[in-house]
């Protein structure tokens, strides 16, 4: 929220560049590894560090996963599209230029449709989506000096780059996350910001409208931005000074003056601050490049790669609600990856019920998830597991309590729900006499919760409560909740 004078009317303008690594077993145009975390400067190669006289070739699977991004962006994919050097100098680029692609991208004029807290949803538009090389890594952890770690040095790059569709913070975030989730979903990109898989570098403006005049400042881009929190801070911090920078010279910050510049952003002031001029096209005097040959695509090739992408997030997200009556916020949590949503339509489809499940799932399941931080749906449950306890509690052969115990078992040690169930001695007891016995027996050891309940004071819920509890925990969960609830009602009046 911008804090603003009540006679200016301000439109952020805010256009999104989201920079994915894709999860190839190897580079982009060499053989070696693609793997963080190993050692420095372990997988190079003569081409990746840029030695003389080596030669680029393409990573097929680069190319298809970036088309699968494309086609599920309802982006157009070129028949025709070829490679150019991207010329610049930095330490952790030793080529001193970049395989990209310039004026024939691999995809491009697409959208991305987004949901909104009102419950509508926004279509923002995908200018391109480029293939190229990502650079190395600079590190800052040796006193005195800075290293360079090429081993992301060729590492596939997809990079996204939207129109200036989005006006606000929520925006910015929605679309960010539902690019995450589709990256993720498609199975291209792991998607895992510590890892620098995933970087955000928005481009940001105000138009600002005080008596009847439009003025614009200048666009920011935002450089490499590795979390959401950084990401929503810095959009948020940039709103804000740059309504406040124009507050102090109307005609002298803006746009036409000034033009574009680049800014970094300070984690732990959750601030932006000056880089430099912001470089052009021509800075980088792109040029093709002769050692790689242009990608030629066809229809065949196009329907393969489609034919793989299947149904997609938003889509899955609604037939959640409408066929499984799931509200948004399940439905949503259900659905931030493919093998989830697909873990749950595999126990529908063996006979259990959805919602039986899904709170399984989102209940110690998603608490285990977020503990060996996985997708829900690689804690160690199958789908056979699943419907099997699901239908058991449907049939009222365990309460929730006792679910919820044989669910950790089958994280733990695997098995047969039954069969846990079982050995644990949490099968619903359905002999009414022996229910009846517990009841009485609660009833004899707590007579001054009797005495509550009978009186009909402000304790007597409590007091039932307290003697449920106890019959409860007496049958060790066995006892089914509603039939202990009505016969403590009938024998107490």
């Amino acid at each position: 929220m911008i804090d603003t004078i009540a006679t200016d009317t301000i439109q952020p303008i805010v256009g999104l560049e989201i920079h994915v690594e894709l999860a190839t077993e190897t580079k982009m145009f060499c053989r070696c590894r693609n793997h963080f975390g190993d050692p420095p400067n372990t997988n190079v190669c003569p081409v990746c560090i840029g030695m003389p006289g080596v030669l680029p070739v393409m990573n097929g699977r680069a190319v298809e996963y970036s088309m699968k991004v494309g086609l599920a962006l309802n982006c157009t994919v070129p028949d025709y599209t070829k490679w150019d050097r991207k010329n610049y100098y930095y330490p952790d680029l030793p080529k001193n230029y970049q395989i990209s692609q310039y004026d024939l991208p691999l995809a491009e004029h697409g959208y991305l449709e987004i949901p909104l807290a009102s419950g509508e949803t926004k279509k923002i538009r995908v200018l391109r989506a480029h293939l190229e090389e990502d650079a190395g890594k600079n590190t800052h952890d040796i006193p005195g000096c800075t290293g360079v770690d090429l081993n992301r040095a060729g590492v596939p790059l997809l990079e996204i780059v939207s129109e200036p569709d989005m006006n606000s913070v929520e925006e910015v975030m929605g679309y960010a996350r539902s690019m995450h989730r589709l990256v993720r979903w498609l199975g291209v990109s792991e998607a895992n910001m510590q890892m620098g898989h995933m970087r955000f570098e928005p481009n940001i403006n105000l138009h600002i409208t005080r008596g009847g005049q439009t003025y614009k400042t200048p666009i920011v881009e935002v450089k490499n931005l590795n979390s959401f929190r950084a990401l929503e801070n810095a959009v948020a911090f940039e709103f804000q000074r740059q309504y406040e920078e124009w507050q102090s010279d109307p005609e002298g910050f803006s746009l036409a003056k000034l033009g574009k510049q680049n800014r970094g952003y300070d984690d732990g002031t959750c601030k932006t601050v000056f880089q430099r001029e912001k470089e052009e096209a021509h800075d980088y005097r792109y040029l093709p490049d002769p050692d790689l040959i242009p990608v030629v695509v066809d229809d065949a090739w196009r329907q393969r790669v489609s034919s793989e992408i299947g149904e997609l997030p938003l889509a899955r997200r609604a037939r959640f609600m409408e066929q499984y009556a799931l509200n948004f916020k399940d439905a949503d949590a259900l659905t931030q990856d493919a093998p989830t949503g697909d873990l749950l339509d595999a126990v529908v489809a063996a006979g259990a019920e959805a919602k039986r499940c899904v709170n399984l799932l989102l209940g110690r399941g998603a608490a285990v998830a977020n503990e060996k931080g996985c997708a829900i749906a690689e804690i160690g449950v199958s789908a056979e597991q699943l419907a099997k306890l699901a239908k058991m509690m449907s049939a009222g052969d365990v309460n929730a309590t006792a679910a919820d115990k044989i669910f950790e078992k089958l994280l733990a040690e695997g098995g047969s729900p039954r069969a846990i169930a079982e050995a644990e001695g949490l099968l619903t007891v359905k002999d009414l006499s022996q229910v009846e016995q517990w009841v009485d027996d609660a009833i004899a050891k707590n007579p001054q919760a009797v005495e509550e309940i009978q009186s009909g004071g402000k304790k007597q819920k409590k007091a039932f409560g307290f003697l449920t509890g106890q019959v409860m925990q007496a049958s060790k969960g066995a006892a089914p909740p509603a039939d202990v609830q009505r016969l403590l009602q009938e024998k107490l009046g």
